[in-house]
């Protein structure tokens, strides 16, 4: 009878401390999901939030001919309205598939105009040579006459594998680095993007670590004093978090490989995205409200690359929606639960507190700026005018 009560009063134990820690893995996921009315009407809050100093920190945009295309812009006109704004940084993108659409081909005039507009303004530019990834949807760049087939879902990409494609690509990092190494307003190659992480939720393979250090040896010959960024994505919430993790286990995520790997740590930071959309409402997760584990991988990032005498910067910070579908809408007369115009200013502020010494940050690259101008042709300047008083005030 005794021994009885006391299994009873194990079980009950063990049920309760389960239930226990099962709360609180709860708790974060209760306080990250939200249920919102997918758009919302605009607010003047933008206007009155104070902004955070920048200090050292250079402020600058990202520019996306893909995404200029997709939202129905002119892209000569979208870029010269963007350089009139005194930021001090642009970060171009080499896109693979639209310089060498067939064999043989290398056509850079759309880079070429690029780079001239952006000197012409005064700005200091880092190149995204690619070549697989390069920023903005859908981050895959490769010609289809070096790729027939794609890479197969759950897997690593490796030399031995694709050694044609390692060859290709390595061919075309030098091609442009020799054709653009001498222009002193490139002051940074960005190789890949996210560069071992998966590629979103559509393809679960990944570039193991070894493809992309004979991408590295290829832009150290050729150009071996122009320092190198890798970039990658931090997690915000618990459940992302812990997604990158299992994808990623076995190698490292990209900011891993990047502290091991690169000159320039880039983060990508986006605090607030869709999960699902339920007729006139989405589902996001909201991971603003920093939690532990957020924390805890700053303060490591923020340690070990200043004593590496790497630099740290936000290579993407949330400047645009990200909702349940590709293109960011946009409703006129309202805003996207994802990105209000006051978020822009929000998420700037929240990076400038990470640091805990001035200095540790050398760069914000703000996230959606073609978003902007398609805001501001539909009657809302709101976007432009938040990001116009960061560089005012900051």
């Amino acid at each position: 009878m005794t021994k009885t009560n006391k299994g009873t009063g194990t079980i009950w134990r063990t049920t309760a401390l389960l239930a226990g820690a099962t709360s609180l893995l709860a708790a974060p996921f209760a306080t990250e999901v939200r249920l919102k009315p997918a758009s919302q009407s605009l607010t003047d809050t933008w206007q009155s939030l104070p902004i955070e100093p920048r200090h050292s920190t250079q402020l600058g945009i990202s520019f996306r001919t893909p995404q200029i295309e997709a939202l129905r812009l002119d892209m000569r006109s979208t870029l010269e309205t963007l350089l009139t704004y005194p930021f001090e940084l642009i970060r171009l993108g080499a896109y693979w598939k639209r310089i060498e659409p067939e064999p043989g081909a290398f056509r850079t005039d759309e880079l070429d105009w690029q780079i001239e507009a952006a000197e012409r303004a005064g700005k200091q530019i880092i190149l995204c040579l690619g070549p697989l990834k390069t920023f903005s949807y859908p981050e895959f760049f490769t010609p289809e006459h070096y790729l027939p087939h794609p890479f197969p879902n759950h897997t690593r990409v490796k030399p031995d594998a694709y050694p044609t494609l390692l060859a290709a690509a390595t061919a075309f990092i030098t091609r442009l680095l020799k054709r653009y190494r001498e222009h002193k307003s490139i002051i940074a190659w960005q190789l890949e993007h996210e560069a071992v992480d998966p590629l979103g939720i559509e393809h679960s393979w990944r570039l193991d670590t070894s493809f992309v250090e004979q991408e590295m040896k290829a832009v150290r010959e050729v150009d071996p004093g122009r320092p190198i960024l890798l970039n990658g994505f931090l997690p915000t919430s618990l459940l992302v978090s812990l997604s990158q993790w299992w994808q990623t286990r076995d190698q490292g995520d990209s900011l891993d490989v990047a502290q091991q790997m690169a000159d320039i740590v880039g983060i990508d930071y986006y605090p607030r995205h869709a999960l699902v959309a339920l007729g006139k409402r989405t589902v996001y997760l909201d991971g603003s409200k920093s939690y532990w584990w957020q924390q805890r991988r700053l303060r490591r990032l923020f340690s070990q690359t200043h004593s590496q005498r790497q630099k740290l910067m936000i290579s993407e910070g949330q400047a645009e929606p990200w909702e349940a579908i590709t293109i960011p809408p946009n409703p006129r007369g309202q805003g996207m639960s994802s990105c209000l115009p006051e978020h822009i200013i929000t998420n700037y502020n929240t990076c400038m507190r990470w640091p805990q010494k001035r200095g540790l940050l050398s760069a914000y690259l703000f996230w959606g700026a073609e978003y902007w101008i398609l805001r501001q042709q539909y009657s809302d300047p709101s976007y432009l005018q938040a990001f116009a008083r960061i560089l005012e005030q900051a």
